[in-house]
């Protein structure tokens, strides 16, 4: 069992290997009742956490939800409420987090609300939720205006990345959580790069992958919990990729959204002088390599528009997150117009033999 520790006012662990989540009922032992959040298709998953709570002496529910990005509305979140109020949660009781990104976002944004916060676990389901969402203590819901746009911070209790549930997830969603893991590699680590250019399924060194991305998010978390200085630096990608989602009403998943926007910000920092072309050429090639996205067919100034109301956005200035050589990521505010349609252009239409 691999284990990451997040410092911080309420440190953690996030712990990661087969049969993580056998641990939930020493992490809540003393909990009168649990709410375990769930979308439909991990009902045995989600059933298998709430045994294990009863087996510690916990009382606890299950309460489904909508799956993938259905769930992160004010109206899922809202009969969240009313159904922690009839099980009669208080301060003292806990909510656990069963799913992808999006479940552990909703269920960790209605614990951070609940009687103004509530104990939450996360037990992700996903390659992105074991790695990036569940990690860090970020939650939120969707807006018609964009992506996370109301959320609150509320490190988790725990986090059990249980890689027993890894061979059932399908190929493509295991290489869309492969993107915020080489994500990291280009920001902080890159022995996440060597060992993907080795092998570009992830397969192999799944969880050595795991634990380093964690790790990657784990000292950023530790600096800046509320996301104004090196936290930042975990969005590198993000700006465009929210525009992605938005504009295509999260019909693309977030890590093939992700993988585009690391290729346009790659391309973006070289118009800017940061960053060399070996160095963008090796997030295209790598990238590709892993099954991913490098281009987008779409209309820019519908995603422009978008990113200035990206979180990331400050007032009227766009934002990006760059890289001034591998491994050392910074701010590029407001870039010229011309490196923006620039880097567009590299990423811009269908990949070659689509039609």
């Amino acid at each position: 069992m691999r284990r990451v520790a997040v410092a911080g006012d309420k440190p953690y662990e996030v712990v990661i290997g087969p049969g993580a989540q056998a641990e939930l009922g020493l992490i809540l032992a003393g909990t009168a009742r649990a709410a375990v959040v769930h979308a439909a298709p991990l009902a045995a998953v989600a059933g298998a956490a709430v045994e294990t709570l009863q087996t510690a002496g916990v009382a606890a529910e299950a309460i489904v939800v909508p799956d993938g990005e259905a769930a992160k509305t004010a109206e899922v979140v809202a009969g969240l409420w009313e159904e922690f109020g009839r099980l009669g949660l208080t301060r003292s009781d806990a909510v656990v987090g069963v799913g992808g990104g999006a479940v552990t976002d909703l269920a960790g944004f209605a614990a951070a609300t609940w009687t103004r916060g509530v104990r939450i676990v996360q037990v992700p389901t996903s390659v992105l939720g074991m790695v990036d969402a569940a990690v860090g203590g970020k939650t939120g819901i969707n807006t018609g205006a964009g992506k996370n746009l109301v959320g609150s911070f509320h490190p988790p209790a725990a986090v059990l990345a249980d890689t027993d549930v890894l061979p059932g997830l399908p190929d493509a969603e295991f290489r869309s959580g492969l993107a915020e893991v080489v994500k990291c590699g280009f920001i902080a680590d890159p022995a996440i790069l060597d060992l993907l250019e080795a092998d570009p399924t992830g397969r192999r060194d799944t969880e050595e992958l795991m634990e380093r991305a964690v790790q990657v998010k784990a000292d950023a978390v530790a600096d800046d919990l509320y996301d104004v200085g090196r936290r930042e630096y975990l969005n590198y990608g993000h700006t465009l990729a929210h525009a992605i989602e938005r504009v295509e009403d999260f019909r693309w998943r977030h890590g093939e959204a992700v993988a585009v926007g690391l290729v346009f910000a790659a391309e973006l920092a070289g118009q800017a002088g940061l960053l060399s072309r070996a160095a963008i050429d090796r997030h295209r090639s790598l990238i590709g390599s892993m099954g991913l996205p490098t281009r987008y067919a779409g209309d820019f100034s519908k995603l422009q528009a978008v990113m200035r109301v990206d979180k990331k956005a400050r007032g009227a200035s766009l934002r990006f997150v760059v890289l001034d050589g591998l491994g050392n990521p910074t701010i590029l505010t407001d870039p010229d117009q011309a490196w923006l349609g620039a880097a567009w252009s590299a990423v811009a239409g269908p990949l070659r033999g689509e039609a």
